[in-house]
């Protein structure tokens, strides 16, 4: 970093900002909120959805809609992304949700470095998918962290933070939402007192380390000897991808939503099949409520049971033990 020291109250700071999905966005019209966005850092345009038409992120959307220039370069290390930033004599650069980790050239390049909303309670769930694995496992809240960003993954000290309940219903996609709003609010909040040297840095503890590596398709599959609890948690924090899932007569079904009720058997069997879709857990059961058949629709257990014949009893569902 070049000379440290707080931004001078009657100057706007001068920000890069990197960030990519739709959560990034609140965080990205906070920062113009608060200072000059010189430059907006986004992936390149890919293809996305069932089409896999090229598109660009949210945060090229919204920088575009703004008229903020925008830098959407391949790859990071080994280029001159650090000289370039350097040269918009830059006073910090804050970023959300990027994807990509930025090298020591990079973070450095801003005067004060670069700053990072992460969304959890640092040191809990550091890495790629903190809010899916915060729903997985069952954690009763969650929250958003502006950190200084060093060379490890998440490992920086935390300046802030905003706490919020995880609710009985929430998904990964309800509790996205409430978290990009609150990364928004507490860099509106937070980065003027950074940018007056008004922050003090809190070194993460050692205890508490948990890490959300990537959610991958397996993590959906309904391993039917686990608690039917678990169960229903993954369901809820594997929304939209890659849901839950297991096999029926060589097909995939996808369940959408499911509840606990009270029932016991051998895990995977059919405890009621009559209006209702149970099925037995390691422990407890799990009365499946939506569901969607490889090549259809969504619908509820009762039309899905309209047409496909199970019985009590039966063991039906293949790929779900392991």
């Amino acid at each position: 970093m070049g000379e440290e020291g707080p931004v001078p109250g009657n100057a706007r700071p001068r920000l890069a900002f990197f960030g990519t999905p739709p959560f990034a966005v609140p965080a990205l019209r906070a920062c113009q909120t608060v200072g000059t966005v010189v430059t907006v850092v986004t992936q390149p345009d890919r293809p996305r959805g069932r089409g896999q038409q090229t598109s660009s992120s949210a945060v090229k959307v919204e920088a575009e809609r703004a008229g903020l220039p925008v830098l959407q370069p391949t790859r990071l290390k080994g280029t001159d992304l650090g000289e370039r930033l350097a040269a918009l004599r830059l006073d910090l650069a804050v970023v959300a949700a990027y994807g990509r980790i930025l090298p020591p050239d990079v973070l450095s390049a801003p005067r004060l470095g670069s700053l990072n909303v992460h969304a959890s309670l640092l040191p809990r769930w550091r890495g790629a998918a903190p809010i899916q694995w915060a729903v997985a496992s069952g954690d009763s809240e969650t929250g958003v962290c502006l950190m200084q960003m060093e060379a490890g993954l998440d490992t920086g000290p935390v300046l802030a933070e905003r706490r919020t309940p995880i609710l009985p219903g929430d998904t990964s996609e309800t509790l996205h939402a409430r978290l990009s709003e609150l990364g928004g609010a507490l860099l509106l909040d937070e980065l003027p007192r950074f940018l007056a040297g008004a922050l003090t840095p809190r070194p993460q503890p050692v205890e508490g380390v948990t890490i959300a590596r990537m959610v991958e398709k397996e993590d959906g599959r309904l391993d039917w000897s686990r608690p039917a609890v678990e169960l229903e948690r993954r369901l809820r924090a594997f929304v939209p991808w890659p849901g839950g899932w297991t096999q029926l007569g060589g097909h995939l079904l996808k369940v959408w939503r499911a509840e606990v009720v009270e029932g016991s058997g051998v895990p995977g069997t059919v405890l009621a099949a009559h209006g209702v879709l149970d099925v037995a857990c390691g422990t407890g059961a799990l009365r499946l409520l939506e569901v969607q058949p490889e090549g259809k629709r969504r619908m509820s257990a009762a039309e899905f049971l309209s047409g496909h014949r199970l019985s009590e009893g039966e063991r039906p569902f293949g790929g779900g033990v392991s």
